[in-house]
């Protein structure tokens, strides 16, 4: 029993794994996928291994936009509440307001666009012009596709997304207008005509409701995306400033690194120079001492001489 509870948490673990996977920068996955797997394997988990080693690297737009999602959690969601609010919108509203929504649109993906690059270059993989366009193309799927949107949720992906061609719009038919009732006949039919005839209005006041509570709610929605991205672009502004202090400061410890090494080097020198001084020095006083007391003894024995010689003369 012990050990088919370890296997449900097996799962669990394998999809960590691959979510960190594809966070991974496409120059290392290759390396990292095969460490995981090998892991996993060595850990008895060769199903787990396989799903692993079967991961495909992403190319450099699939793994920003991975990154983004992983890195930009609450405006990930938020960027997927507005591509649902303008599928829903873009069913139903008329030309002004799709001309409005789409500006919106791309104003979000652009600020979105600039994140990924961003969150790509603090990783040290700076994003060419085409590979940026390549995540606005992912990201413009995903506002545009429910199944982009999908994929794009699982960060798990591995090449760019393309966005259809047009908006979808449901077949047209819920923007489209209600279709006409058959013109009453004559006679004593005409007592229903009355509420027939009301019949197309309320349900186009309905649809027209409808209409501008789903237009509020997009705009709403991608009000409240600029307003994040406004936030987002004050914080990265204040975050460039403080990389650039930080960089001053850190320049100048090294000059003062290196200046404090050039001085340990030469003082160094001068201990090393210090110290062959004093071993010259101790040796002189070792010899003048070793000599000193040569004189001295030959003084003393020439003193007891001039003694000896003066008594035999006395």
């Amino acid at each position: 029993m012990g050990r088919k509870g370890g296997r449900r948490g097996g799962p669990q673990d394998v999809e960590a794994v691959l979510d960190e996977l594809h966070t991974t920068p496409p120059a290392d996955f290759v390396a990292r996928r095969e460490e995981l797997a090998a892991a996993l394997k060595a850990d008895g988990r060769t199903e787990d291994a396989r799903r692993i080693h079967g991961a495909r690297r992403p190319t450099l737009a699939a793994w920003a936009a991975n990154l983004l999602l992983r890195s930009r959690p609450e405006e990930s969601r938020q960027f997927l509440e507005l591509g649902e609010a303008l599928r829903e919108a873009y069913r139903t509203l008329d030309a002004a307001g799709l001309k409005e929504l789409s500006a919106q649109r791309r104003q979000v993906v652009s600020g979105l666009s600039r994140q990924a690059a961003q969150l790509a270059s603090d990783s040290g993989h700076r994003l060419s012009d085409a590979v940026r366009q390549d995540v606005e193309s992912t990201l413009l799927a995903v506002l545009t596709d429910p199944e982009a949107a999908g994929q794009w949720a699982t960060g798990r992906l591995h090449s760019a997304l393309s966005p259809p061609s047009v908006f979808p719009t449901g077949g047209g038919e819920a923007g489209a207008a209600a279709p006409k009732r058959p013109r009453s006949a004559p006679g004593p039919a005409r007592t229903a005509a009355p509420p027939a005839r009301r019949a197309p209005k309320d349900e186009l006041a309905e649809r027209r409701r409808e209409r501008q509570a789903r237009l509020a709610a997009a705009r709403k929605a991608a009000e409240e995306a600029e307003r994040r991205l406004a936030a987002l672009r004050a914080e990265q502004a204040d975050a460039e400033a403080a990389v650039g202090q930080a960089r001053d400061r850190r320049d100048r410890a090294e000059q003062q690194v290196s200046a404090a090494e050039r001085q340990l080097h030469q003082a160094r020198e001068d201990l090393g120079r210090a110290e062959d001084d004093q071993r010259d020095a101790e040796e002189r006083r070792a010899e003048t001492s070793d000599a000193l007391a040569r004189a001295e003894e030959e003084a003393r024995k020439a003193a007891k001489e001039v003694d000896r010689l003066a008594a035999r003369v006395r």
